[in-house]
């Protein structure tokens, strides 16, 4: 069903309800396009959207009650709803009736508390109109907000290019970081360092394991986007949404070549490290050949029985001492020569 040539919006507020503070914290905004101007629409405030303009609702950092209960329209289809409000999401774009359902992961303003750098947002397109959800804080939404409020977004197709440009776009210089964190262990690579590097080789495989589970779709997502039959994407939207695309993709590329990369290093370290452990065996082995034939001479010449050669003289002790450190230095010289002492 095309959308009416006009509607009347009414932004949800809870005033005059008992709120808990938890759902306090849910941050939304609506900015309606209209005659090459923004206008901010306040809580409660009703607007009127006719075919020529173009509306952006955004909701984020809210639980799916309250994100249910803020964005509830009866030209929402239920399975779109049941998408915008789900606590656990992936990248992915479906097109439904005339409308798009679209879902992209990028990096997040904060951290979670579980060490999740990347939050996803979910869009739903449908005719003049875009209803974006965020469970937290994404860092190309403001980016995209200002380019909203300063009129260089005028439709959904601007809107959507818009985010594949920033969340691409603020996620390469993370990609390209860690591509540089390898570069660095792969100098450093020494046996004296090897604890430390394999630490630091580990933090690196899991962020690249991490953003290489949600780059991919992202990617997969901007394809499917670009073959939408959909009248909202024009020519340059689909020209940035390719773009975006493009570098999803290189990204992946070079996110698959991170994990080779530290996995050889891996493996590297671990040959260092077998290496380190049989060159200290080995000087073990040498130390205890050498005092083996001392031990032999020593224990044979310290029998408590009578007889034994030169026990009366005053220089048997230091002939001795002589003897065994004569046989010691042989063999330690021999096995100079036969190279078991280079490292």
């Amino acid at each position: 069903m095309s959308p009416p040539s006009s509607r009347r919006i009414i932004r949800s507020s809870s005033a005059g309800t008992a709120v808990p503070e938890r759902l306090r914290l849910m941050k939304s905004f609506t900015l309606l396009y209209h005659d090459d101007a923004v206008t901010a629409i306040a809580d409660g405030q009703s607007c009127v959207v006719s075919a020529d303009d173009f509306l952006w609702e955004h909701f984020e950092q809210a639980d799916s009650a309250e994100l249910a209960s803020a964005i509830k329209q009866e030209d929402i289809p239920e399975v779109v709803m049941r998408a915008l409000v789900a606590s656990e999401t992936r990248p992915r774009c479906d097109q439904i009736g005339d409308g798009a359902l679209i879902n992209l992961r990028g990096p997040a303003v904060e951290t979670a508390s579980d060490g999740d750098s990347l939050v996803s947002i979910r869009a739903w397109v449908h005719g003049n109109r875009v209803i974006s959800v965020s469970r937290r804080g994404l860092a190309a939404t403001s980016e995209v907000e200002r380019m909203m409020r300063s009129g260089a977004i005028s439709d959904p197709g601007d809107l959507v290019a818009a985010f594949a440009k920033a969340i691409s776009g603020s996620m390469d210089p993370e990609v390209v970081s860690l591509g540089d964190e390898v570069d660095g262990c792969e100098s450093e690579l020494d046996a004296g360092n090897i604890y430390q590097l394999r630490r630091r080789i580990a933090t690196i495989r899991s962020e690249a394991i991490a953003f290489r589970r949600f780059i991919a779709p992202d990617r997969d997502a901007l394809i499917v986007l670009v073959g939408l039959k959909v009248n909202w994407l024009a020519d340059e939207d689909l020209l940035h949404i390719r773009e975006a695309a493009d570098l999803f993709a290189r990204m992946a590329e070079e996110l698959e070549a991170i994990r080779e990369r530290a996995a050889l290093l891996h493996e590297q370290l671990t040959d260092l490290r077998a290496e380190l452990i049989d060159q200290r065996s080995l000087m073990i082995a040498v130390v205890a050949f050498i005092f083996l034939p001392l031990t032999f001479v020593t224990g044979l010449l310290g029998m408590n029985v009578t007889g034994i050669p030169f026990a009366q003289e005053r220089w048997a002790f230091w002939g001795v001492v002589g003897f065994c450190t004569i046989l010691g230095l042989v063999v330690l010289a021999w096995f100079g020569m036969r190279h078991w002492l280079r490292r």
